[in-house]
């Protein structure tokens, strides 16, 4: 069985960590800080162990697979090492495409401003269209937690730079690029 570390316990952790779990991975979530009480509850609920207020080493470069949050510079010391020590680092992102079902299309959106607009009206136009739609990324509900409910046909997927680091096949079926504009030239 395949050990997956979920680097990060906010959003897309935790759904990549139910994710993981619903497809019978060997789970571990860290996080380097405090993980909000609500998130807490659902990993324990699905008897997911965790660790918060540190990263213990050895546990992670146990991983076969790393997903790492989007907060998280590709750059960091932890990170380095996992590479080193060969484990695949993915983003949230790549790791909810590889567990896309094969009917479903998705529609991503990133871009320096308007992401957010441009996401939410694509989803109005396709439900009010009568389209079978989810709708995630950067935007509310993770991508991974959208694929552990009902799967849809389409997704609508608000995606940011950051989550666009450490991916690898994902290929959306359209992808829309906002604009550009040089922000985040720290990343």
């Amino acid at each position: 069985m395949k050990r997956i570390v979920i680097l990060g316990a906010a959003e897309s952790g935790v759904g990549a960590a139910l994710l993981a779990a619903q497809h019978g991975y060997d789970v571990f979530v860290s996080d380097a800080g405090a993980i909000k009480p609500a998130y807490r509850v659902e990993l324990e609920s699905a008897g997911i162990p965790y660790e918060e207020g540190r990263h213990t080493e050895a546990l992670i470069l146990k991983a076969d697979v790393l997903v790492k949050s989007p907060g998280i510079p590709g750059e960091a010391p932890l990170l380095r090492k996992a590479r080193t020590s060969g484990v695949e680092i993915i983003s949230e992102i790549e790791w909810a495409y590889r567990h896309l079902p094969a009917h479903a299309r998705i529609i991503a959106i990133t871009g320096t401003n308007g992401k957010t607009t441009t996401t939410l009206m694509t989803h109005h136009l396709l439900k009010g269209d009568g389209f079978d739609v989810g709708l995630g990324g950067n935007i509310g509900v993770s991508f991974a937690r959208l694929l552990t409910d009902e799967p849809h046909e389409w997704y609508v997927l608000e995606i940011s730079s950051f989550q666009l680091d450490d991916i690898v096949r994902f290929r959306p079926d359209i992808g829309i690029i906002t604009n550009l504009s040089p922000n985040h030239l720290n990343r």
